[in-house]
């Protein structure tokens, strides 16, 4: 899980290193991404998704595309590791969300987590407000990524999840590749053909932190207990951020400011994955 997490975490390096628009980013990293799992597909053989299905899925893979530009959207405003910073409020954003869809109130414990994430993040705006444009993505893009989590749970109650990922992939780079006219429109942006470094910073994207992570993340999954699933996906943006950091000399944002609100947005993390540890009953709604 942890070599999964760690490729995860070069996601944000490559967004910031490949020298095109998010959205080309996205359209090639899903492409990608989806035939590098045909593969699996054709190995596994698992069940395929009815007419209705597929409809939803695609609604998913849209979000996810929708998820993946405002990311890198936010990479491009600012820098790696103050977007990791406040995209790892997604699993709190999960966390407060995931009992409304079920008609349940948030537990106090939560929403106080979620004051703490709030609070860290406006410590890092503080002193970054150079930045504002993409600590707003950033924590968009952690919204609708919480949004997508949560509607992925009845998918992969239903099917497997290699073809729900796929279709969902296939789904996003097909609703992204008509909407392209648009986005190119809005942001004043042109369609790009990737240079032979950024073709090759996309297949490692696409394949390796992409499929090949994804696939061995589901071999972890069968011999993890909740507490360290849960911690160790949590720790993705510390990663990212420290990747930054040693890549890019991402130095000036070590402040004082930045330290802090990380430390409140990761701690708050921590502390919500023990808690969800020390009270089972609390995962599945009982």
């Amino acid at each position: 899980m942890h070599l999964a997490i760690f490729l995860w975490g070069f996601t944000g390096i490559f967004g910031k290193a490949i020298q095109m628009s998010e959205g080309m980013i996205v359209w090639y990293r899903m492409i990608i991404s989806a035939v590098g799992l045909i593969p699996l597909l054709l190995i596994k053989r698992p069940v395929i998704p009815g007419p209705r299905q597929v409809i939803e899925i695609t609604c998913v893979g849209a979000l996810v595309a929708l998820h993946w530009i405002l990311f890198y959207g936010a990479i491009k405003a600012s820098n790696v590791s103050i977007a990791l910073s406040c995209f790892s409020s997604i699993s709190l954003f999960t966390a407060l969300l995931d009992p409304l869809t079920k008609k349940k109130r948030p537990r106090l414990a939560e929403i106080l987590l979620g004051v703490c994430v709030i609070v860290g993040i406006y410590l890092i705006f503080s002193v970054q407000q150079l930045y504002f444009n993409g600590i707003l993505l950033a924590i968009a893009s952690a919204l609708i990524g919480a949004i997508f989590t949560i509607w992925n749970k009845k998918l992969t109650a239903k099917y497997a999840p290699e073809i729900i990922t796929f279709y969902e992939l296939a789904a996003g780079f097909v609703v992204l590749s008509i909407l392209l006219p648009v986005y190119f429109n809005v942001t004043g942006t042109h369609f790009e053909i990737p240079s032979s470094t950024d073709f090759f910073y996309l297949l490692l994207l696409g394949l390796i932190c992409t499929s090949y992570a994804f696939t061995i993340s589901l071999k972890a999954l069968k011999q993890l207990d909740p507490f360290t699933l849960n911690l160790s996906v949590n720790l993705e943006p510390l990663y990212s951020i420290l990747l930054a950091i040693v890549i890019f000399k991402e130095y000036d944002v070590l402040n004082s400011g930045f330290i802090a609100g990380t430390l409140i947005i990761l701690s708050s993390i921590v502390v919500h994955s023990w808690f969800r540890w020390k009270n089972p009953k609390a995962e599945t709604g009982n």
